[in-house]
């Protein structure tokens, strides 16, 4: 009797630790999450919903979900990545919802700040020297972004042959932090995480075709009870607090109702 209840203890506590040792929900994130999400996985593991983080730009991952990535959630820094894997049939239906907006600010290295003003009479490519950071405008939002700005203050046609392309925001970011570059255009929220720039100028949303917004949804076959979890954590008051601490604008009020 006794050996039968320490192997119903021990299965018991094998059982749990299954429970515990739950596959990872796999979201798939815009570099320019990167701060906001890893501490944000602290909380959701506590909560019992583990998350595993893979960061690049959106375009890149993207293109990787399209190519069979495992990714469970994508969270996008632009509708238009959204859209392509949309056309693609690659996302659960009803699952897609603008979870957070962003600004685009002008940096330069903390200790290297000089005078911007975010308006078309104003001379921007001599106001520095060198070049300017930005993600790769191919395929980065942020640097699609940038561009967009650019041309509709009439700076772009001085600029385009002194942009220092970056992989991605972050990238562009550390160019600058650096002093590789005395000048570059990223998201609000990435110069909030810096130490190395200074925000010189906040370009106004009415620069942009459209504005800055981030889009999450579940990818096509992996919508499980944890993984819409894991969607209903992200629009939560708790994860809410912990977007704005790190200057993102959150667009939901509360878990939103998502597929079927």
């Amino acid at each position: 009797m006794k050996y039968l209840f320490i192997y119903i203890l021990i299965t018991i506590c094998l059982a749990m630790r299954g429970i515990a040792l739950a596959e990872p929900v796999t979201v798939y994130a815009a570099a320019s999450l990167t701060s906001a999400l890893q501490d944000l996985s602290k909380t959701a593991e506590k909560q019992g919903i583990p998350l595993r983080m893979s960061f690049a730009g959106s375009s890149i991952l993207a293109k990787q979900i399209a190519q069979g990535a495992p990714a469970d959630i994508y969270l996008s820094a632009n509708i238009k990545w959204m859209d392509f894997l949309a056309r693609e049939k690659l996302l659960e239906p009803d699952t897609r919802i603008n979870l957070l907006g962003n600004a685009l600010v002008i940096i330069s290295p903390k200790n290297e700040k000089f005078k911007v003003e975010p308006h078309a009479d104003f001379d921007f490519p001599s106001a520095f020297e060198g070049q300017l950071a930005l993600g790769d405008p191919s395929h980065v939002p942020a640097g699609i972004y940038a561009v967009e700005a650019l041309k509709k203050l009439g700076w772009w046609t001085l600029l385009k042959n002194r942009i220092a392309p970056a992989m991605d925001v972050r990238g562009a970011l550390t160019l600058v932090a650096r002093g590789e570059c005395a000048a570059g255009i990223v998201y609000a929220t990435d110069a909030i995480i810096s130490d190395g720039v200074a925000v010189i100028a906040t370009l106004p949303d009415s620069l942009l075709h459209t504005p800055i917004v981030y889009p999450i949804a579940i990818v096509k076959g992996r919508h499980t009870p944890t993984v819409e979890a894991a969607m209903q954590f992200f629009q939560s008051d708790t994860a809410a607090v912990v977007f704005q601490r790190y200057g993102f604008r959150v667009l939901v009020s509360g878990p939103q109702k998502i597929g079927p």
